[in-house]
Protein backbone atom coordinates (compact mmCIF):
# COMPACT_ATOMS: atom_id res chain seq x y z
CA UNK A 1 0.00 0.00 0.00
CA UNK A 2 2.86 2.34 0.76
CA UNK A 3 4.29 2.13 -2.76
CA UNK A 4 0.82 2.92 -4.14
CA UNK A 5 0.59 5.98 -1.91
CA UNK A 6 4.01 7.15 -3.13
CA UNK A 7 2.94 6.68 -6.75
CA UNK A 8 -0.24 8.68 -6.11
CA UNK A 9 1.77 11.44 -4.46
CA UNK A 10 4.17 11.59 -7.43
CA UNK A 11 1.23 11.78 -9.82
CA UNK A 12 -0.37 14.55 -7.76
CA UNK A 13 2.84 16.59 -7.79
CA UNK A 14 3.26 16.02 -11.52
CA UNK A 15 -0.31 17.21 -12.22
CA UNK A 16 0.23 20.22 -9.96
CA UNK A 17 3.43 21.07 -11.84
CA UNK A 18 1.71 20.80 -15.24
CA UNK A 19 -1.15 22.97 -13.99
CA UNK A 20 1.29 25.60 -12.73
CA UNK A 21 3.18 25.72 -16.01
CA UNK A 22 0.06 25.46 -18.16
CA UNK A 23 -1.37 28.57 -16.53
CA UNK A 24 1.38 30.60 -18.22
CA UNK A 25 0.29 29.72 -21.77
CA UNK A 26 -2.37 32.42 -21.37
CA UNK A 27 -2.87 34.41 -24.60
CA UNK A 28 -1.00 31.81 -26.66
CA UNK A 29 -3.68 29.11 -26.31
CA UNK A 30 -4.93 29.86 -29.82
CA UNK A 31 -1.43 29.46 -31.31
CA UNK A 32 -0.96 26.28 -29.28
CA UNK A 33 -4.20 24.87 -30.73
CA UNK A 34 -3.57 25.93 -34.35
CA UNK A 35 -0.05 24.48 -34.49
CA UNK A 36 -1.03 20.78 -34.18
CA UNK A 37 -3.93 21.37 -36.61
CA UNK A 38 -1.47 22.46 -39.31
CA UNK A 39 0.88 19.60 -38.40
CA UNK A 40 -1.95 17.07 -38.84
CA UNK A 41 -2.79 18.63 -42.20
CA UNK A 42 0.87 18.27 -43.22
CA UNK A 43 0.78 14.59 -42.19
CA UNK A 44 -2.35 13.94 -44.27
CA UNK A 45 -0.72 15.48 -47.32
CA UNK A 46 2.44 13.41 -46.78
CA UNK A 47 0.41 10.20 -46.51
CA UNK A 48 -1.47 10.85 -49.77
CA UNK A 49 1.72 11.25 -51.83
CA UNK A 50 2.87 7.56 -51.62
CA UNK A 51 -0.60 6.42 -52.77
CA UNK A 52 -0.47 8.84 -55.68
CA UNK A 53 3.05 7.60 -56.46
CA UNK A 54 1.84 3.98 -56.55
CA UNK A 55 -1.00 4.98 -58.89
CA UNK A 56 1.40 6.92 -61.12
CA UNK A 57 3.75 3.91 -61.44
CA UNK A 58 1.12 1.18 -61.82
CA UNK A 59 -1.44 2.97 -64.01
CA UNK A 60 0.74 5.58 -65.64
CA UNK A 61 4.33 4.44 -66.17
CA UNK A 62 3.70 0.67 -66.44
CA UNK A 63 0.55 1.16 -68.53
CA UNK A 64 2.14 3.87 -70.68
CA UNK A 65 -0.77 6.28 -69.95
CA UNK A 66 0.71 9.80 -70.29
CA UNK A 67 -2.60 11.45 -69.44
CA UNK A 68 -2.73 9.60 -66.10
CA UNK A 69 0.93 10.54 -65.42
CA UNK A 70 0.23 14.27 -65.99
CA UNK A 71 -3.01 14.24 -64.02
CA UNK A 72 -1.55 12.35 -61.05
CA UNK A 73 1.66 14.41 -61.19
CA UNK A 74 -0.38 17.64 -61.03
CA UNK A 75 -2.33 16.37 -58.02
CA UNK A 76 0.96 15.41 -56.33
CA UNK A 77 2.29 18.97 -56.84
CA UNK A 78 -0.86 20.49 -55.29
CA UNK A 79 -0.73 18.05 -52.36
CA UNK A 80 2.98 18.81 -51.83
CA UNK A 81 2.30 22.59 -51.87
CA UNK A 82 -0.54 22.23 -49.35
CA UNK A 83 1.76 20.13 -47.16
CA UNK A 84 4.50 22.75 -47.47
CA UNK A 85 2.09 25.54 -46.53
CA UNK A 86 0.85 23.53 -43.52
CA UNK A 87 4.44 22.88 -42.39
CA UNK A 88 5.36 26.58 -42.64
CA UNK A 89 2.27 27.71 -40.74
CA UNK A 90 2.80 25.03 -38.11
CA UNK A 91 6.38 26.26 -37.62
CA UNK A 92 5.18 29.89 -37.41
CA UNK A 93 2.46 29.33 -34.82
CA UNK A 94 4.58 26.82 -32.92
CA UNK A 95 7.38 29.38 -32.60
CA UNK A 96 4.94 32.06 -31.41
CA UNK A 97 3.38 29.75 -28.84
CA UNK A 98 6.69 28.45 -27.43
CA UNK A 99 8.47 31.82 -27.26
CA UNK A 100 5.37 33.44 -25.76
CA UNK A 101 5.12 30.64 -23.20
CA UNK A 102 8.80 31.13 -22.30
CA UNK A 103 8.27 34.90 -21.97
CA UNK A 104 5.33 34.39 -19.62
CA UNK A 105 7.28 31.88 -17.53
CA UNK A 106 10.20 34.29 -17.08
CA UNK A 107 7.87 37.17 -16.26
CA UNK A 108 5.83 35.13 -13.77
CA UNK A 109 8.96 33.81 -12.04
CA UNK A 110 10.57 37.24 -11.84
CA UNK A 111 7.39 38.83 -10.47
CA UNK A 112 7.02 36.07 -7.88
CA UNK A 113 10.65 36.44 -6.82
CA UNK A 114 9.92 40.11 -6.09
CA UNK A 115 7.34 39.03 -3.50
CA UNK A 116 9.79 36.76 -1.66
CA UNK A 117 10.67 37.52 1.91
CA UNK A 118 14.27 37.22 3.05
CA UNK A 119 13.39 33.75 4.38
CA UNK A 120 12.17 32.69 0.90
CA UNK A 121 15.27 34.13 -0.75
CA UNK A 122 17.45 32.17 1.68
CA UNK A 123 16.09 28.92 0.14
CA UNK A 124 17.58 29.66 -3.27
CA UNK A 125 20.99 30.86 -4.33
CA UNK A 126 21.02 33.77 -6.78
CA UNK A 127 22.86 31.59 -9.31
CA UNK A 128 20.11 28.95 -9.05
CA UNK A 129 17.42 31.54 -9.74
CA UNK A 130 19.40 32.83 -12.74
CA UNK A 131 19.70 29.27 -14.13
CA UNK A 132 15.96 28.76 -13.73
CA UNK A 133 15.17 32.05 -15.48
CA UNK A 134 17.52 31.31 -18.38
CA UNK A 135 18.69 27.73 -19.08
CA UNK A 136 15.65 25.99 -17.58
CA UNK A 137 13.13 28.21 -19.38
CA UNK A 138 14.98 27.73 -22.68
CA UNK A 139 14.71 23.94 -22.25
CA UNK A 140 10.99 24.25 -21.56
CA UNK A 141 10.57 26.50 -24.61
CA UNK A 142 12.28 23.98 -26.90
CA UNK A 143 10.32 21.09 -25.41
CA UNK A 144 7.01 22.92 -25.79
CA UNK A 145 7.68 23.75 -29.43
CA UNK A 146 8.67 20.16 -30.13
CA UNK A 147 5.61 18.91 -28.29
CA UNK A 148 3.24 21.13 -30.30
CA UNK A 149 4.81 20.17 -33.59
CA UNK A 150 6.41 16.74 -33.32
CA UNK A 151 4.46 15.23 -30.42
CA UNK A 152 1.30 15.54 -32.53
CA UNK A 153 2.87 15.07 -35.94
CA UNK A 154 5.06 12.01 -35.29
CA UNK A 155 2.52 9.68 -33.59
CA UNK A 156 -0.29 10.61 -35.99
CA UNK A 157 2.00 10.26 -39.00
CA UNK A 158 3.18 6.88 -37.73
CA UNK A 159 -0.38 5.62 -37.09
CA UNK A 160 -1.69 6.83 -40.45
CA UNK A 161 1.33 5.34 -42.26
CA UNK A 162 0.74 2.06 -40.44
CA UNK A 163 -2.95 2.03 -41.44
CA UNK A 164 -2.08 2.84 -45.06
CA UNK A 165 0.58 0.13 -45.12
CA UNK A 166 -1.87 -2.46 -43.74
CA UNK A 167 -4.46 -1.40 -46.32
CA UNK A 168 -1.91 -2.18 -49.06
CA UNK A 169 -0.55 -5.47 -47.66
CA UNK A 170 -1.15 -6.63 -44.08
CA UNK A 171 1.52 -9.34 -44.21
CA UNK A 172 4.33 -6.93 -45.09
CA UNK A 173 3.00 -4.22 -42.79
CA UNK A 174 3.19 -6.58 -39.81
CA UNK A 175 6.99 -6.18 -40.04
CA UNK A 176 6.49 -2.61 -38.80
CA UNK A 177 4.69 -3.76 -35.67
CA UNK A 178 7.69 -5.85 -34.66
CA UNK A 179 10.03 -2.90 -35.27
CA UNK A 180 7.82 -0.51 -33.28
CA UNK A 181 7.63 -2.94 -30.36
CA UNK A 182 11.43 -3.38 -30.23
CA UNK A 183 12.08 0.37 -30.32
CA UNK A 184 9.34 1.16 -27.78
CA UNK A 185 10.88 -1.27 -25.27
CA UNK A 186 14.33 0.25 -25.87
CA UNK A 187 13.05 3.80 -25.28
CA UNK A 188 11.23 2.69 -22.14
CA UNK A 189 14.48 1.29 -20.73
CA UNK A 190 16.81 4.13 -21.75
CA UNK A 191 14.81 7.28 -20.91
CA UNK A 192 14.22 6.79 -17.14
CA UNK A 193 17.92 6.10 -16.65
CA UNK A 194 18.88 9.23 -18.57
CA UNK A 195 16.46 11.39 -16.57
CA UNK A 196 18.47 11.20 -13.32
CA UNK A 197 21.57 12.49 -15.12
CA UNK A 198 19.68 15.42 -16.61
CA UNK A 199 18.40 16.34 -13.15
CA UNK A 200 21.95 16.36 -11.77
CA UNK A 201 23.15 18.31 -14.81
CA UNK A 202 20.84 21.26 -14.05
CA UNK A 203 22.15 21.37 -10.49
CA UNK A 204 25.67 21.58 -11.93
CA UNK A 205 24.55 24.54 -14.05
CA UNK A 206 23.72 26.33 -10.78
CA UNK A 207 27.33 25.83 -9.62
CA UNK A 208 28.66 27.07 -12.97
CA UNK A 209 26.53 30.23 -12.89
CA UNK A 210 27.55 30.82 -9.28
CA UNK A 211 31.23 30.64 -10.28
CA UNK A 212 30.72 33.10 -13.16
CA UNK A 213 28.64 35.50 -11.06
CA UNK A 214 31.13 35.60 -8.20
CA UNK A 215 34.10 36.05 -10.51
CA UNK A 216 32.60 38.83 -12.62
CA UNK A 217 31.17 40.79 -9.68
CA UNK A 218 34.41 40.50 -7.69
CA UNK A 219 36.90 40.70 -10.56
CA UNK A 220 38.81 43.56 -8.92
CA UNK A 221 39.32 41.49 -5.75
CA UNK A 222 40.39 38.50 -7.85
CA UNK A 223 43.05 40.58 -9.59
CA UNK A 224 44.14 42.32 -6.40
CA UNK A 225 44.88 38.96 -4.78
CA UNK A 226 46.20 37.38 -8.01
CA UNK A 227 43.63 34.59 -7.80
CA UNK A 228 43.00 34.22 -11.54
CA UNK A 229 44.41 30.69 -11.66
CA UNK A 230 42.28 29.61 -8.69
CA UNK A 231 39.15 31.03 -10.34
CA UNK A 232 40.03 29.31 -13.63
CA UNK A 233 40.33 25.98 -11.83
CA UNK A 234 37.02 26.53 -10.02
CA UNK A 235 35.26 27.40 -13.27
CA UNK A 236 36.96 24.47 -15.01
CA UNK A 237 35.73 22.10 -12.28
CA UNK A 238 32.14 23.35 -12.69
CA UNK A 239 32.37 22.99 -16.49
CA UNK A 240 33.86 19.52 -16.16
CA UNK A 241 31.02 18.42 -13.88
CA UNK A 242 28.44 19.50 -16.48
CA UNK A 243 30.46 17.74 -19.18
CA UNK A 244 30.55 14.51 -17.16
CA UNK A 245 26.79 14.55 -16.52
CA UNK A 246 26.07 15.36 -20.19
CA UNK A 247 28.31 12.54 -21.40
CA UNK A 248 26.65 10.04 -19.05
CA UNK A 249 23.20 11.03 -20.25
CA UNK A 250 24.22 11.10 -23.92
CA UNK A 251 25.86 7.67 -23.66
CA UNK A 252 22.46 6.26 -22.80
CA UNK A 253 20.50 8.30 -25.31
CA UNK A 254 22.93 7.64 -28.16
CA UNK A 255 21.98 3.96 -27.97
CA UNK A 256 18.81 5.02 -29.79
CA UNK A 257 20.74 5.80 -32.96
CA UNK A 258 22.42 2.44 -33.75
CA UNK A 259 19.30 0.57 -32.65
CA UNK A 260 17.20 2.76 -34.95
CA UNK A 261 19.61 2.27 -37.85
CA UNK A 262 19.68 -1.50 -37.39
CA UNK A 263 15.88 -1.68 -37.19
CA UNK A 264 15.46 0.59 -40.25
CA UNK A 265 17.82 -1.41 -42.48
CA UNK A 266 16.38 -4.71 -41.25
CA UNK A 267 12.84 -3.54 -42.13
CA UNK A 268 13.87 -2.30 -45.57
CA UNK A 269 15.71 -5.54 -46.39
CA UNK A 270 12.90 -7.72 -45.07
CA UNK A 271 10.17 -5.81 -46.92
CA UNK A 272 12.23 -5.69 -50.13
CA UNK A 273 12.88 -9.44 -49.98
CA UNK A 274 9.28 -10.40 -49.12
CA UNK A 275 7.91 -7.79 -51.54
CA UNK A 276 10.05 -9.07 -54.41
CA UNK A 277 8.73 -12.58 -53.81
CA UNK A 278 5.15 -11.26 -53.80
CA UNK A 279 5.70 -9.35 -57.05
CA UNK A 280 7.03 -12.52 -58.67
CA UNK A 281 4.02 -14.40 -57.35
CA UNK A 282 1.81 -11.53 -58.67
CA UNK A 283 0.47 -10.77 -55.21
CA UNK A 284 1.90 -7.24 -55.16
CA UNK A 285 2.46 -4.48 -57.73
CA UNK A 286 5.68 -2.52 -58.14
CA UNK A 287 3.90 0.73 -57.16
CA UNK A 288 2.53 -0.84 -53.99
CA UNK A 289 6.00 -2.03 -53.01
CA UNK A 290 7.36 1.50 -53.54
CA UNK A 291 4.56 2.87 -51.36
CA UNK A 292 5.27 0.31 -48.64
CA UNK A 293 8.97 1.23 -48.63
CA UNK A 294 8.02 4.93 -48.40
CA UNK A 295 5.67 4.20 -45.49
CA UNK A 296 8.41 2.08 -43.94
CA UNK A 297 10.83 5.01 -43.89
CA UNK A 298 8.07 7.30 -42.66
CA UNK A 299 7.19 5.01 -39.76
CA UNK A 300 10.81 4.51 -38.75
CA UNK A 301 11.65 8.23 -39.01
CA UNK A 302 8.65 9.05 -36.85
CA UNK A 303 9.74 6.49 -34.27
CA UNK A 304 13.06 8.33 -34.20
CA UNK A 305 11.19 11.60 -33.74
CA UNK A 306 9.19 10.09 -30.89
CA UNK A 307 12.43 9.00 -29.20
CA UNK A 308 13.79 12.57 -29.62
CA UNK A 309 10.58 13.91 -28.06
CA UNK A 310 11.14 11.59 -25.10
CA UNK A 311 14.71 12.87 -24.78
CA UNK A 312 13.56 16.50 -24.84
CA UNK A 313 10.72 15.85 -22.41
CA UNK A 314 13.09 13.98 -20.10
CA UNK A 315 15.44 16.96 -20.09
CA UNK A 316 12.64 19.47 -19.69
CA UNK A 317 10.93 17.54 -16.88
CA UNK A 318 13.81 18.32 -14.52
CA UNK A 319 13.74 21.97 -15.66
CA UNK A 320 9.93 22.11 -15.29
CA UNK A 321 10.11 20.94 -11.66
CA UNK A 322 12.65 23.66 -10.84
CA UNK A 323 10.56 26.37 -12.52
CA UNK A 324 7.37 25.20 -10.82
CA UNK A 325 9.17 25.36 -7.45
CA UNK A 326 9.80 29.08 -7.93
CA UNK A 327 6.30 29.77 -9.30
CA UNK A 328 4.65 27.91 -6.41
CA UNK A 329 6.86 29.43 -3.73
CA UNK A 330 4.70 31.66 -1.55
CA UNK A 331 6.10 34.38 0.64
CA UNK A 332 5.91 33.41 4.31
CA UNK A 333 5.09 37.07 5.01
CA UNK A 334 1.52 38.02 4.13
CA UNK A 335 -0.58 41.13 4.63
CA UNK A 336 -3.47 40.81 7.11
CA UNK A 337 -7.05 40.99 5.81
CA UNK A 338 -7.58 44.60 6.89
CA UNK A 339 -4.09 46.08 7.19
CA UNK A 340 -3.28 49.34 8.92
CA UNK A 341 -2.37 51.85 6.21
CA UNK A 342 -0.56 54.45 8.30
CA UNK A 343 2.36 54.33 10.73
CA UNK A 344 1.56 56.95 13.38
CA UNK A 345 5.10 57.46 14.74
CA UNK A 346 8.57 55.96 14.98
CA UNK A 347 8.27 54.32 18.39
CA UNK A 348 9.55 50.71 18.61
CA UNK A 349 8.94 48.07 21.26
CA UNK A 350 10.21 44.48 21.49
CA UNK A 351 8.22 42.23 23.85
CA UNK A 352 9.82 38.88 24.76
CA UNK A 353 11.03 38.46 21.20
CA UNK A 354 12.64 35.21 20.10
CA UNK A 355 13.81 34.84 16.51
CA UNK A 356 15.21 31.90 14.56
CA UNK A 357 16.05 31.46 10.87
CA UNK A 358 14.89 27.88 11.13
CA UNK A 359 14.45 25.72 14.20
CA UNK A 360 13.47 27.49 17.41
CA UNK A 361 16.20 25.75 19.40
CA UNK A 362 18.74 27.53 17.18
CA UNK A 363 17.42 31.00 17.93
CA UNK A 364 19.70 33.92 17.03
CA UNK A 365 17.73 36.32 19.24
CA UNK A 366 16.40 35.45 22.70
CA UNK A 367 14.46 37.27 25.42
CA UNK A 368 14.61 40.66 23.69
CA UNK A 369 12.70 43.34 25.60
CA UNK A 370 13.31 46.88 24.47
CA UNK A 371 11.43 50.18 24.16
CA UNK A 372 12.53 53.05 21.90
CA UNK A 373 10.71 56.38 21.75
CA UNK A 374 9.97 58.41 18.64
CA UNK A 375 12.90 60.58 17.61
CA UNK A 376 15.44 58.70 19.73
CA UNK A 377 18.92 58.07 18.40
CA UNK A 378 19.88 54.57 19.43
CA UNK A 379 23.30 52.99 18.99
CA UNK A 380 23.67 49.22 18.68
CA UNK A 381 27.07 47.67 19.27
CA UNK A 382 28.30 44.10 19.54
CA UNK A 383 30.68 41.56 18.09
CA UNK A 384 30.38 39.39 15.01
CA UNK A 385 27.51 36.95 15.47
CA UNK A 386 25.80 38.99 18.16
CA UNK A 387 22.73 39.37 15.86
CA UNK A 388 22.68 43.13 15.53
CA UNK A 389 21.46 42.98 11.92
CA UNK A 390 18.91 40.30 12.77
CA UNK A 391 17.45 42.62 15.41
CA UNK A 392 16.85 45.54 13.04
CA UNK A 393 15.67 43.33 10.14
CA UNK A 394 12.60 42.48 12.21
CA UNK A 395 11.53 46.12 12.44
CA UNK A 396 10.73 46.52 8.73
CA UNK A 397 9.37 42.95 8.71
CA UNK A 398 12.02 41.52 6.44
CA UNK A 399 11.58 38.52 8.75
CA UNK A 400 8.83 37.73 11.25
CA UNK A 401 9.56 37.08 14.91
CA UNK A 402 9.40 33.40 15.87
CA UNK A 403 7.66 34.25 19.12
CA UNK A 404 6.91 37.37 21.11
CA UNK A 405 5.71 40.68 19.72
CA UNK A 406 7.26 43.62 17.90
CA UNK A 407 5.42 46.95 17.88
CA UNK A 408 6.03 49.95 15.63
CA UNK A 409 3.93 53.07 16.20
CA UNK A 410 2.02 51.21 18.90
CA UNK A 411 0.87 48.36 16.61
CA UNK A 412 2.23 44.91 15.89
CA UNK A 413 4.20 45.01 12.63
CA UNK A 414 2.07 42.08 11.36
CA UNK A 415 -0.99 44.38 11.42
CA UNK A 416 0.45 46.81 8.86
CA UNK A 417 0.36 46.72 5.09
CA UNK A 418 3.96 45.68 4.38
CA UNK A 419 4.52 48.33 1.71
CA UNK A 420 3.29 51.06 4.06
CA UNK A 421 5.52 49.79 6.89
CA UNK A 422 8.63 49.50 4.72
CA UNK A 423 8.09 52.97 3.25
CA UNK A 424 8.23 54.34 6.79
CA UNK A 425 11.29 52.29 7.80
CA UNK A 426 14.33 53.16 5.70
CA UNK A 427 17.17 50.67 5.92
CA UNK A 428 20.72 51.22 4.76
CA UNK A 429 21.95 47.64 4.77
CA UNK A 430 25.38 46.34 5.67
CA UNK A 431 26.13 45.61 2.01
CA UNK A 432 25.48 48.82 0.10
CA UNK A 433 24.12 48.27 -3.41
CA UNK A 434 23.94 50.79 -6.23
CA UNK A 435 22.43 50.04 -9.63
CA UNK A 436 23.61 50.93 -13.10
CA UNK A 437 22.29 54.40 -13.97
CA UNK A 438 22.91 58.01 -13.03
CA UNK A 439 23.33 59.23 -9.46
CA UNK A 440 19.89 60.85 -9.67
CA UNK A 441 18.30 57.60 -10.84
CA UNK A 442 19.91 55.76 -7.92
CA UNK A 443 18.77 58.38 -5.41
CA UNK A 444 15.19 58.22 -6.69
CA UNK A 445 14.96 54.60 -5.58
CA UNK A 446 14.18 56.26 -2.24
CA UNK A 447 11.46 58.47 -3.76
CA UNK A 448 10.73 58.24 -7.47
CA UNK A 449 9.00 61.64 -7.39
CA UNK A 450 11.90 63.46 -5.71
CA UNK A 451 13.04 66.68 -7.39
CA UNK A 452 16.69 67.35 -8.11
CA UNK A 453 16.70 69.90 -5.29
CA UNK A 454 15.37 67.31 -2.81
CA UNK A 455 18.02 64.85 -3.97
CA UNK A 456 20.72 67.48 -3.48
CA UNK A 457 19.44 68.29 0.02
CA UNK A 458 19.48 64.60 1.00
CA UNK A 459 23.04 64.33 -0.32
CA UNK A 460 24.08 67.36 1.73
CA UNK A 461 22.76 65.68 4.89
CA UNK A 462 24.63 62.48 3.98
CA UNK A 463 27.83 64.46 3.16
CA UNK A 464 27.63 63.16 -0.43
CA UNK A 465 27.08 66.47 -2.24
CA UNK A 466 30.71 67.50 -1.78
CA UNK A 467 32.15 64.65 -3.88
CA UNK A 468 29.25 64.65 -6.38
CA UNK A 469 29.98 68.28 -7.25
CA UNK A 470 33.54 67.32 -8.14
CA UNK A 471 32.35 64.80 -10.72
CA UNK A 472 32.26 65.87 -14.40
CA UNK A 473 28.52 65.24 -14.85
CA UNK A 474 27.66 65.93 -11.20
CA UNK A 475 24.24 64.35 -10.43
CA UNK A 476 24.03 62.95 -13.95
CA UNK A 477 27.25 60.96 -13.48
CA UNK A 478 26.71 57.36 -14.56
CA UNK A 479 27.17 54.72 -11.87
CA UNK A 480 28.41 51.34 -13.08
CA UNK A 481 26.59 48.18 -11.95
CA UNK A 482 27.26 47.60 -8.27
CA UNK A 483 28.78 51.09 -7.92
CA UNK A 484 32.23 49.93 -8.97
CA UNK A 485 33.28 53.42 -10.13
CA UNK A 486 32.80 55.04 -6.70
CA UNK A 487 34.66 54.35 -3.46
CA UNK A 488 33.21 52.43 -0.52
CA UNK A 489 32.68 55.60 1.51
CA UNK A 490 31.03 57.39 -1.42
CA UNK A 491 28.77 54.42 -2.00
CA UNK A 492 27.72 54.42 1.68
CA UNK A 493 26.89 58.12 1.62
CA UNK A 494 24.80 57.76 -1.56
CA UNK A 495 22.87 54.91 0.05
CA UNK A 496 22.22 57.02 3.16
CA UNK A 497 20.97 59.89 0.97
CA UNK A 498 18.72 57.45 -0.90
CA UNK A 499 17.21 56.31 2.41
CA UNK A 500 16.67 59.89 3.59
CA UNK A 501 14.62 60.67 0.47
CA UNK A 502 11.95 58.29 1.79
CA UNK A 503 11.46 60.76 4.67
CA UNK A 504 10.99 57.80 7.00
CA UNK A 505 9.75 57.71 10.55
CA UNK A 506 12.50 55.17 11.35
CA UNK A 507 16.01 55.22 9.85
CA UNK A 508 18.25 52.18 10.31
CA UNK A 509 21.95 52.43 9.49
CA UNK A 510 23.41 48.92 9.56
CA UNK A 511 27.14 49.62 9.91
CA UNK A 512 26.62 52.10 7.07
CA UNK A 513 29.37 54.57 7.92
CA UNK A 514 32.18 52.06 8.40
CA UNK A 515 33.92 53.19 5.20
CA UNK A 516 33.86 56.95 5.95
CA UNK A 517 36.33 58.79 8.13
CA UNK A 518 35.41 59.78 11.69
CA UNK A 519 35.06 63.48 10.80
CA UNK A 520 32.51 62.73 8.04
CA UNK A 521 30.76 60.27 10.36
CA UNK A 522 30.41 63.04 12.94
CA UNK A 523 29.04 65.47 10.30
CA UNK A 524 26.41 62.94 9.24
CA UNK A 525 25.32 62.33 12.84
CA UNK A 526 25.12 66.07 13.49
CA UNK A 527 23.02 66.62 10.35
CA UNK A 528 20.64 63.87 11.45
CA UNK A 529 20.22 65.38 14.89
CA UNK A 530 19.49 68.84 13.51
CA UNK A 531 17.53 68.10 10.34
CA UNK A 532 15.45 65.00 11.19
CA UNK A 533 14.93 65.23 14.95
CA UNK A 534 11.55 63.42 14.85
CA UNK A 535 12.92 60.42 12.95
CA UNK A 536 13.91 57.46 15.12
CA UNK A 537 17.50 56.59 14.25
CA UNK A 538 19.08 53.19 14.88
CA UNK A 539 22.81 53.09 14.23
CA UNK A 540 24.66 49.78 14.17
CA UNK A 541 28.37 50.51 14.42
CA UNK A 542 31.75 49.00 15.19
CA UNK A 543 33.18 52.33 16.38
CA UNK A 544 32.18 53.58 19.82
CA UNK A 545 32.63 57.15 18.51
CA UNK A 546 29.70 56.57 16.09
CA UNK A 547 27.24 55.81 18.92
CA UNK A 548 28.61 57.40 22.08
CA UNK A 549 26.40 60.52 21.71
CA UNK A 550 23.23 58.48 21.17
CA UNK A 551 20.26 58.80 23.53
CA UNK A 552 20.82 55.18 24.45
CA UNK A 553 23.21 52.43 23.42
CA UNK A 554 22.29 48.75 23.19
CA UNK A 555 25.08 46.23 23.77
CA UNK A 556 24.40 42.90 22.05
CA UNK A 557 26.08 39.65 23.08
CA UNK A 558 25.27 36.26 21.51
CA UNK A 559 21.71 37.18 20.53
CA UNK A 560 20.75 38.81 23.81
CA UNK A 561 20.70 42.39 25.03
CA UNK A 562 23.60 42.54 27.45
CA UNK A 563 23.14 46.15 28.54
CA UNK A 564 21.25 49.36 27.67
CA UNK A 565 22.21 52.88 28.66
CA UNK A 566 24.02 56.06 27.74
CA UNK A 567 27.74 56.11 27.03
CA UNK A 568 28.60 57.24 30.57
CA UNK A 569 26.25 54.72 32.17
CA UNK A 570 27.62 51.79 30.17
CA UNK A 571 31.20 52.64 31.06
CA UNK A 572 30.15 51.91 34.64
CA UNK A 573 27.61 49.07 34.19
CA UNK A 574 28.84 47.10 31.14
CA UNK A 575 32.20 45.33 31.16
CA UNK A 576 31.83 44.53 27.45
CA UNK A 577 31.24 48.17 26.49
CA UNK A 578 34.03 49.40 28.74
CA UNK A 579 36.48 46.93 27.25
CA UNK A 580 35.56 47.97 23.69
CA UNK A 581 35.83 51.68 24.52
CA UNK A 582 39.21 51.30 26.16
CA UNK A 583 40.57 49.15 23.33
CA UNK A 584 39.54 51.75 20.74
CA UNK A 585 40.65 54.83 22.64
CA UNK A 586 44.02 53.16 23.12
CA UNK A 587 44.31 52.96 19.32
CA UNK A 588 43.76 49.24 18.79
CA UNK A 589 41.07 49.78 16.19
CA UNK A 590 37.43 48.95 15.76
CA UNK A 591 35.32 46.67 17.89
CA UNK A 592 35.47 43.95 15.27
CA UNK A 593 37.83 44.30 12.37
CA UNK A 594 35.81 41.88 10.28
CA UNK A 595 32.79 44.13 10.54
CA UNK A 596 30.46 41.21 9.79
CA UNK A 597 27.21 40.37 11.46
CA UNK A 598 24.42 37.84 11.30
Amino acid sequence: MEWKHEENEKERKKNSMLKTLGAQIKEFKKDSFITPVFMILEVIMEMIIPLLMASLIDYGVNAGDMNHILKTGGIMIVVALVGLFAGIMGAKYGARASTGFARNLRKAMFENIQTFSFANIDKYSSSSLITRLTTDVTNIQNAYQMMLRMAFRAPISMIVAMVMAFSINAKLASVYLIAVAILAVAIGIIMPRANKYFKQMFEKYDALNNSVQENVSAIRVVKAYVREEYEKKKFGKASEDIYDMSVRAEKLIILNSPLMQFTSYACILLISWLGAQMIVAEGLTTGELMSLLTYCMNILMNIMMVSMIFVMLTMSYAAAKRIAEVLNEKSDLQNPENPIMEVSDGSIEFKDVLFSYGEADKAVLRDVNLKINTGDTVGIIGGTGSSKSSLVNLISRLYDVTSGELLVGGHNVKEYDMEVLRNEVAVVLQKNVLFSGTILENLRWGNKEATEEECRRACELACADEFIQRMPEKYNTYIEQGGTNVSGGQKQRLCIARALLKKPKILILDDSTSAVDTATDAKIRKAFAEEIPNTTKLIIAQRVSSVQHADKIIVMDHGRISAVGTHDELLITSDIYKEVFESQTQGSGDFDENGGDN
